[in-house]
């Protein structure tokens, strides 16, 4: 039987699907553990932990010798609404994430200028897990009486599931009582998984993009840092982290996995170019008085090289996905109060605009990287002389975002992200 389907043009388009991430500045934390995140990620200039491997690696010749363990609850609400197009709304059923990080720094020797530390961090990453929600009605020609149509709905789904982990050895020297200079060697690590298919109640499969078996991969890249006191009040602070290059990412499909405008691909491998981007960061921490600390950090992320165009490639061709993803300069602000010989208290804002606009909602809708900005508070405790306890929590209000209702794929469709985050850091200092 020969089905002539009536729906949105997004039915009888290829499905953009770009990566899933924690959706803070792109798909990167705002800071690596409770001391950053408590600053809003206001932290190029102040380093206090050793997460700063991953920040500043100058840092690590700056916080003395010590070690910090820390997890992070990230919690994200995200939603996809249809309504525009005649379906429905649907919720993410994955909505809690575990963020671990650890990381060290010590003196070379007895009485050395020279730092050597390191690390494993958890810096991006996530999934999203929406059960089938009909998309728009869907019709179809009637075999027994071409001149009317069966209604027929049309359903989608979609899952993704990714993680992003760095390795970073930091090698860090106090050249000076002024400046300090540091780099890493960056070992990453990043696995994912995919699926998005839409459907009809009469199981007639329309789009199907099935990459559900993760692939893994291996990369690499440095970091540089720099801290420099211009007074006894002022320090200035600059990093700058290398693209982080990968192999291509392999998936191992069958005929069908991938069916694209009605054709199903044949079985073989096929491969995703996935790096992560270049970033750069400027900032500047001010001791106010004795007990306040003023921070505020400029960050460059450079998303329009590995986020603009996508595709994944293989024996049927190639199949682009192109999130259309532009560059994000992130805005961060922090004050740290000394409350007394034991206690700070920390708050932060943190705001960069959404690396994509309403026209590319239809490319991203298993990624709603939209939130902008991002209100923290934190604070940490001396227990004694080693032992310390740090702790963070995020805000994120929620951001909502609608494709044209001219948009050829998703017509009005419209996407929604909110997050909610809190941690704990436990410090050691030998």
């Amino acid at each position: 039987m020969r089905y002539t389907y009536l729906a949105p043009a997004a039915v009888m388009a290829a499905f953009a699907l770009p990566m899933e991430c924690y959706a803070t500045n792109g798909y990167q934390l705002i800071g690596i553990g409770a001391h950053q995140m408590g600053m809003g990620g206001a932290v190029t200039a102040l380093p206090e932990s050793a997460m700063t491997a991953v920040s500043n690696p100058a840092g690590a010749a700056r916080v003395g010798s010590r070690a910090d363990f820390s997890m992070e609850g990230f919690m994200p609400s995200r939603s996809v609404d249809f309504t525009s197009m005649g379906g429905d709304s649907a919720d993410s059923s994955a909505n809690m994430y575990g963020v671990p990080a650890i990381g060290w720094t010590a003196p070379t020797g007895d009485g050395s200028n020279l730092y050597f530390g390191g690390g494993m961090y958890g810096t991006s990453g996530m999934g999203v897990d929406y059960a089938s929600t009909q998309m728009a009605p869907g019709y179809y020609t009637n075999p027994s009486n071409p001149s009317t149509f069966v209604a027929d709905p049309i359903n989608w789904d979609g899952y993704s599931n990714i993680s992003f982990w760095q390795m970073a050895p930091v090698l860090a020297w106090n050249v000076n009582n002024r400046l300090s200079v540091g780099a890493t060697l960056n070992i990453d690590y990043q696995s994912a998984s995919f699926k998005q298919r839409a459907v009809t109640n009469s199981g007639v499969v329309l789009q199907n993009f099935d990459l559900s078996r993760s692939a893994s991969g291996f990369g690499y890249g440095v970091g540089l840092g720099v801290l420099y006191d211009v007074s006894n009040m002022v320090t200035v602070g600059f990093s700058y982290k290398s693209k982080q290059e990968f192999a291509p990412l392999e998936y191992q499909l069958g005929k069908g996995d991938i069916t694209n405008n009605g054709v199903q691909l044949p079985a073989g491998t096929y491969t995703l170019n996935l790096d992560f981007p270049q970033q750069a960061a400027v900032g500047v921490a001010v001791h106010a008085t004795p007990s306040v600390i003023l921070a505020a950090d400029l960050k460059w992320i450079n998303w329009s090289s590995t986020m603009n165009k996508l595709a994944v490639t293989g024996p049927g061709g190639s199949v682009a996905m192109d999130p259309g993803w532009s560059d994000q300069t992130v805005y961060a602000l922090g004050v740290e109060y000394k409350l007394n010989s034991r206690v700070n208290l920390r708050a932060g804002y943190n705001y960069a605009a959404a690396p994509f606009d309403n026209t590319q909602v239809s490319h991203n809708l298993l990624l709603p990287a939209i939130a902008e900005t991002h209100y923290t508070v934190g604070g940490d405790v001396a227990l004694n002389n080693h032992w310390e306890l740090a702790f963070h929590y995020m805000y994120v209000p929620e951001a909502t975002m609608r494709a044209p209702m001219n948009d050829p794929m998703m017509p009005g469709a419209k996407i929604a992200l909110s997050e909610r985050s809190a941690g704990m850091n436990i410090g050691y200092r030998f």
